[in-house]
């Protein structure tokens, strides 16, 4: 499991994607978060803070996904660049056989 899985104390930093201010959610505190139940006379949890928690992991998961299509792009980019320096490559050492 990496840093970033793992509840506080068991490891140290990981990376973050906003300011300071902000720490971005955790999978083990989603797992584990719990909401107050409602006043007496009626079930169920406070509408609230059950939608407060939902925006909060619905601005995480933004953010995950974005940093995922970032990285994707990057790998395509990478990709392609590889593959013309492969191209270059493989001109260049026929070239090299065809003057021999």
């Amino acid at each position: 499991m990496n840093a970033k899985n793992q509840r506080p104390g068991t490891a140290s930093g990981g990376a973050t994607y906003r300011s300071a201010a902000y720490t971005s959610l955790l999978p083990w505190q989603v797992r584990e978060r719990r909401f107050a139940p409602v006043g007496f006379g009626r079930r169920g949890l406070n509408p609230d803070d059950v939608y407060a928690f939902l925006d909060r992991v619905a601005v995480d998961m933004a953010a995950v996904y974005a940093a995922l299509a970032e990285s994707r792009r990057e790998t395509a980019r990478i990709k392609s660049a590889l593959r013309r320096w492969q191209t270059d490559q493989a001109r260049a050492r026929n070239e090299r056989g065809q003057l021999q």
